[in-house]
């Protein structure tokens, strides 16, 4: 990759000779290659090579530059990449000891491009419905008209009923009244539902207003909706339309479905109240300039688009459900957008119970389907279902964990080969927080009181800042960052923050119990610069590190690179060092914790088995040479289907991390006799299972006398005993 590093004007002070050695790739200093050496981008724009150019503020400028260069291939076939080392390294009060970070950053930026990922695609033929009163439908119509196919619901008079806003008087579009009861769906195929009480059918009515003119209580105003609270039933309305026959009382409300491409919501209190409404969904409220924004962004989705399937799925690694029972619903809850939904439902000829405001209806299935299931259409990529599902069942896709862990490995690894000494991981989204860091070193290049971003501070752009949790944040933490700082700049919902500081406390547990003192990892919450400025100028940990760099890379499953990650960081942990690493680290409950033991009263476990058959992770298992209940605490991770399983109520989770290669041998958490039987002497079931039915059924009519004795036996012994009965009852009546 040729790559171009340009001081701004001599405005950064970079060592072009350090950054060359620390990337591997001889750099040309160049100090206005957007200007006076616009040719020198030219002439390396020309190769066949991947370019990066390291600048983001004259990408439009770098990018025309090359369209209109002769040789220099189309962007389907080289395109050209950019990255931010001005406002996010050279331009702050620790400039000159940013050159570590600017070579991590320029190092990740060479990476190549990750595997591209399935798409979705959406269809929309312009067909819009607008959701308000009669004045808000009026000036939809006056921005909307002429370039879409618009249906007008009124939902309620006017602020202004009566005076100069009534409702359009051309017939160009059509127009219900009533009052909305759902909205479900997404761009291009939206259903909506609505019941109109409305004795006047706006879809006949002329507009002729004789009905206003005639009503003797002005019950009826320029809306066309009629106050039935002062309507005295002279029906004097009835008679002035006349022929036209658009008024009846004797009318029963009526339910309309129909469906949309898109959808403007203009009442006071949206239909879709969602902190992440669906693609097409718009709902500006009474603000002008979000009104303003709405119409431009509706123009703007008439046509086919794609974008990317965020997450994905493995159902069989899913703690969700099992035998009807729910286990792990971590992400069903967290979701901000309605995109996941259990489908652990009843069968087919049960009623069906809705399990989204804003999924359409969809066929039952025959049979239970133990698994959740997301909706890519409503999906919007934060990730955060990824980050609290504890058996990696979801993983984010765009881009996919091992993509993601060997961009933080080179940059950390690139940072520490040119002088990085306790760095830190910023991460942030790639748009409120890109413009964020903007501002910020643009306020440092101007003003001595700004710090700006400190020298040991990498940002790493992000879709979400959700859609990364505790298996990359620890495994950052052994390739030898010294802090996960996670940037909330405002976009997020109020459950992703909520995760999010679940999820850091959750690490800062694990760590503290490992020795590693201090803040670790942090949350940061500000869209403020100056306010950013103050929080990253506050005093780093200076507690222990681990001694060595740990070499794994990141994998696909989040298990699999957790393990890997709590595995470097414990054998290097400091109270290994001073021989204390026995006890294990205490977890706190309803953390979405996805390490822990199970504990089980033996007292009370007839060793039935049926939680090994529920737990979907394989960390309880049987013995098939003897009744013996196993446990793997590596495998477990606090789903609590166990729990809900197990009759006799026998068991409960204990949330912890335990030290040393305990954690992945089995542990034999009950065992017991087998029964053997009274007839034949062969092993089955267990001494305290076929006691405690003994005990249990001891009363009752249909186990007493023979039948009890048949309670002991095996199945061939109990059929053959049945039938010897059988026949001896037979004799005695021929007798």
């Amino acid at each position: 990759m040729k790559t171009l590093v340009c001081d701004c004007n001599h405005s950064m002070p970079l060592d072009f000779a350090a950054l060359s050695n620390a990337i591997g790739e001889p750099l040309t200093p160049h100090s206005q290659l957007c200007r006076r050496e616009i040719a020198q981008f030219q002439s390396a724009a020309r190769g066949d090579e991947p370019l990066l150019v390291a600048c983001t503020q004259e990408a439009r400028l770098f990018t025309a530059v090359a369209a209109q260069t002769d040789g220099v291939p189309p962007p389907d076939v080289r395109p050209m990449r950019f990255v931010n080392i001005r406002e996010t390294a050279g331009w702050s009060r620790q400039a000159p000891a940013a050159g570590p970070k600017i070579a991590a950053l320029l190092a990740a930026a060479r990476l190549g491009e990750p595997e591209p990922v399935p798409t979705v695609s959406y269809s929309s033929q312009g067909h819009c419905l607008v959701i308000g009163d009669t004045e808000s439908l009026s000036l939809a119509v006056s921005l909307l008209s002429n370039a879409f196919r618009l249906t007008l619901l009124e939902t309620g008079p006017a602020s202004g009923k009566g005076q100069s806003g009534g409702l359009p008087l051309d017939r160009e579009q059509i127009l219900h009244a009533g009052r909305v009861h759902a909205v479900r769906g997404w761009l291009g195929a939206f259903q909506v539902e609505w019941q109109s009480s409305n004795p006047i059918d706006l879809d006949i009515c002329t507009r002729c207003s004789a009905c206003v003119k005639a009503c003797p209580q002005g019950a009826i105003g320029w809306d066309y909706q009629i106050d039935l609270t002062r309507c005295t039933a002279q029906r004097d309305c009835v008679r002035a339309c006349g022929a036209i026959g658009a008024i009846n009382f004797d009318r029963p409300p009526q339910s309309h479905m129909d469906t949309f491409d898109l959808v403007l919501d203009l009442q006071p209190q949206p239909a879709i109240g969602l902190h992440q409404v669906p693609q097409g969904y718009y709902a500006p409220g009474s603000d002008p300039l979000e009104l303003a924004r709405a119409v431009g962004e509706l123009r703007d989705r008439v046509g086919t688009f794609e974008k990317p399937r965020f997450v994905h799925y493995d159902p069989k690694l899913c703690a969700h459900t099992r035998n009807g029972l729910l286990g792990c619903n971590a992400c069903v809850d967290v979701c901000s957008a309605e995109a996941i939904s259990s489908r652990a439902r009843l069968r087919a000829d049960q009623p069906q119970r809705p399990v989204s405001s804003v999924q359409p209806p969809r066929a039952e299935t025959s049979r239970f389907l133990n698994q959740i299931e997301v909706e890519p259409h409503l999906c919007v990529g934060c990730g955060a279902c990824a980050t609290v599902c504890p058996s990696g069942a979801l993983a984010f896709a765009w881009p996919r964990p091992a993509d993601m862990g060997a961009r933080l490995k080179v940059l950390l690894s690139t940072g520490r080969r040119a002088g990085f000494e306790r760095p830190a991981l910023l991460l942030h989204s790639q748009e409120l927080g890109t413009q964020l860091l903007g501002e910020l070193g643009r306020l440092a290049a101007g003003n001595g009181d700004v710090r700006g971003v400190p020298a040991h501070v990498v940002p790493v752009a992000l879709w979400h800042v959700a859609s990364v949790g505790l298996d990359l944040w620890l495994a950052a933490i052994a390739w030898g960052a010294a802090e996960i700082l996670v940037l909330a700049s405002g976009e997020e919902a109020p459950a992703y923050l909520d995760t999010l500081r679940s999820q850091l406390a959750l690490g800062q547990t694990l760590l503290h119990g490992m020795g590693y003192a201090g803040t670790r990892l942090a949350l940061l919450q500000t869209h403020d610069p100056l306010e950013l400025d103050a929080q990253l100028g506050a005093s780093r940990p200076q507690g222990p590190v681990p001694e060595a760099v740990a070499g794994f890379a990141a994998l696909a499953q989040k298990r699999a690179t957790l393990e890997l990650a709590l595995d470097h960081l414990l054998r290097h942990a400091p109270l290994q060092a001073v021989g204390r690493g026995e006890q294990p680290i205490v977890l706190p409950h309803g953390a979405f914790a996805p390490f822990g033991a199970v504990r089980v009263d033996t007292a009370r476990c007839t060793l039935c088995l049926s939680c090994v058959g529920a737990c979907p992770e394989g960390a309880l298992l049987d013995n098939p040479q003897a009744p013996q209940l196993r446990f793997v605490e590596k495998n477990c991770v606090q789903c609590g289907l166990c729990v809900k399983t197990c009759p006799e109520d026998a068991i409960r989770l204990e949330p912890r991390l335990q030290w040393g290669p305990q954690r992945s041998e089995p542990l034999s958490l009950h065992a017991a006799q087998p029964w053997r039987c009274i007839r034949c002497g062969a092993p089955f079931g267990t001494v305290p299972a076929i006691e405690q039915m003994l005990v249990k059924l001891a009363g009752h009519p249909a186990f007493s006398g023979a039948a009890a004795e048949r309670l002991k036996m095996c199945g061939d012994c109990r059929v053959i005993d049945m039938h010897t009965a059988a026949d001896t009852t037979i004799d005695d009546h021929s007798h």
